[in-house]
C-alpha cells in the first residue's frame, strides 16, 4: 500500500513538470553555440563576483527627527594651543542665560605652538582631508564605518623646561546646558560677576596679545576616535596684537549606529569670522578667539546598512537568468540574418547560372536546383 502511495506521489510529481525536455538527439551541437556558451558563463561568473562585493559592503541611511531630548547636559571636549603663556589666558563658557559655567574639567599645559616635524606632518593631512570632505561629502561615510569606541591617542608632551614653553594647550571636556552659549580665550582669568562674568586683564600689556591658535580638536558629545570634526587641525596666525577670531557653530545632534559603534554625538557647521580690534576705526569687541554655538531642534539618525540574503540570491537569479535569455535570443537573431545572407548569395548564383546558355555553362552540365543548393546533370 505504501508502495502503491509512494508510486503515485511521484506520478503527481512528474505531471507538475513544466520545464520542456528536450531528447539529446534533437540537440545539435554548433561551434557558435559553443561560443555563445562560453561567453555566456564568463560574464555570468563575472557579474557574480562583482554582485558579492556590492553584498558585502554597506551604506549609511540617514533619518530626521525633532529632538525631544531638551534637560540632558551638552559635553563640549577642547583642545586648542594659544600662542600666549598660562598664566595670561583664560577659557570659559557662557551660556545664553547668562550663566557661566565652571571650567574645572579644562587643563592649561604649557607648550610649544610650533610642531615637532612628525606633528606638522600629521596636521597637513589633516587639512588635506578638510578639504577633501569640503568636496566629497561621501567621504563622511566612509568615516562614520571607521569610528572606534575608545580614547583618543594622547599628544605627546616635549621633555624640555617650562619655562621655554611660549604658548599654552587648553584642553579637557565641558558640560553645558543644551541652549546656546558662547565659548571663548580671551587675556585673564575669568572671575563671577553679579551681571555675568568677566575677566582679570588689566594685568597684561597689551603688547604681548597673541592669539594666534591652533584647533586639534573641537566636537560635541561622545568622543570617537575616527571623526573628524569640521575645525580639526584650524590654524590661524594672527598678524596684529589686539585681534578677535570668531566661530559661528550650528550644532545637529547626531545618533550614530554601525557595526562597531552605537552612539549620542553631534555634527556641526562652521562659519569664520576676523578682524582687527581697532577703537580708532570704530572696530570694537575684544581680543580673544570667540565660539558662538546654536544647537538645532532636528536630530539625525545615521545608520549602516547591508543588503539582505535574499535580495542577494534574487540578484543572482536574475543575473543567471537574463544572461541566458538574451545570448539565446542574440543568437537566434544572429543565426537567422546569416542564414538569411548565406540563401540570398545562394539564390544570386543560381539565377546567373540558370539565365547562362547552355554551351556557357562549366563542363556542358544543366543546372538543377535541391534543397540543399544547386546540382549539375551531364547534358545528353
Amino acid at each position: 500500500m505504501r508502495r502503491l502511495t509512494k508510486k503515485k506521489a511521484l506520478t503527481l510529481v512528474k505531471e507538475l513538470d513544466a520545464f520542456p525536455k528536450v531528447p539529446e538527439s534533437y540537440v545539435e551541437a554548433t561551434a557558435s553555440g559553443g561560443t555563445v556558451s562560453l561567453i555566456a558563463f564568463t560574464l555570468m561568473a563575472v557579474l557574480a563576483f562583482l554582485e558579492f562585493f556590492v553584498y558585502t559592503n554597506t551604506w549609511m541611511k540617514y533619518e530626521y527627527e525633532v529632538d525631544k531630548d531638551y534637560s540632558s547636559k551638552l559635553r563640549i571636549n577642547v583642545d586648542i594651543t594659544v600662542a600666549m603663556r598660562c598664566q595670561y589666558i583664560g577659557a570659559d563658557v557662557l551660556d545664553l542665560a547668562e550663566n557661566m559655567v565652571a571650567s574645572d574639567g579644562l587643563k592649561y599645559e604649557p607648550a610649544h605652538f610650533e610642531l615637532p616635524p612628525e606633528q606638522r606632518l600629521w596636521h597637513m593631512t589633516l587639512l588635506h582631508i578638510q578639504e577633501r570632505l569640503r568636496v566629497e561629502h561621501a567621504l563622511q561615510d566612509v568615516l562614520f564605518k571607521g569610528a572606534l569606541r575608545g580614547a583618543p591617542p594622547a599628544v605627546p608632551r616635549s621633555e624640555d623646561s617650562p619655562s621655554s614653553f611660549t604658548a599654552c594647550r587648553i584642553h579637557g571636556h565641558l558640560y553645558v546646558n543644551k541652549v546656546a552659549g558662547n565659548f571663548h580665550v580671551t587675556v585673564g582669568k575669568s572671575i563671577p560677576h553679579p551681571r555675568g562674568h568677566a575677566h582679570l586683564a588689566a594685568l597684561v600689556s597689551h603688547d604681548s596679545y597673541n592669539f594666534s591658535h591652533r584647533i586639534d580638536h573641537l566636537s560635541f558629545g561622545e568622543v570617537i576616535p575616527g571623526i573628524i570634526s569640521p575645525l580639526d587641525g584650524t590654524e590661524k596666525i594672527s598678524p596684529e596684537s589686539n585681534h578677535m577670531f570668531q566661530y559661528f557653530l550650528t550644532i545637529v545632534p547626531t545618533k550614530l549606529n554601525t557595526y562597531k559603534i552605537s552612539a549620542d554625538t553631534h555634527q556641526y557647521s562652521v562659519t569664520e569670522r576676523e578682524r582687527v580690534i581697532n577703537h580708532a576705526a570704530g572696530s570694537h569687541g575684544v581680543s580673544g578667539i570667540f565660539m558662538k554655538y546654536d544647537i538645532s531642534s532636528l536630530m539625525v539618525k545615521v545608520t549602516e546598512q547591508h543588503m539582505p540574503l535574499w535580495q542577494f540570491l534574487v540578484r543572482l537569479c536574475g543575473i543567471v537568468g537574463g544572461i541566458f535569455s538574451t545570448t539565446g535570443m542574440l543568437h537566434g537573431v544572429i543565426g537567422f540574418l546569416i542564414d538569411v545572407v548565406c540563401c540570398r548569395l545562394q539564390m544570386g548564383i543560381y539565377r546567373n547560372l540558370k539565365d547562362a546558355p547552355l554551351d556557357e555553362q562549366p563542363n556542358g552540365e544543366t543546372l538543377i536546383p535541391t534543397e540543399n543548393g544547386v546540382q549539375s546533370e551531364e547534358t545528353l
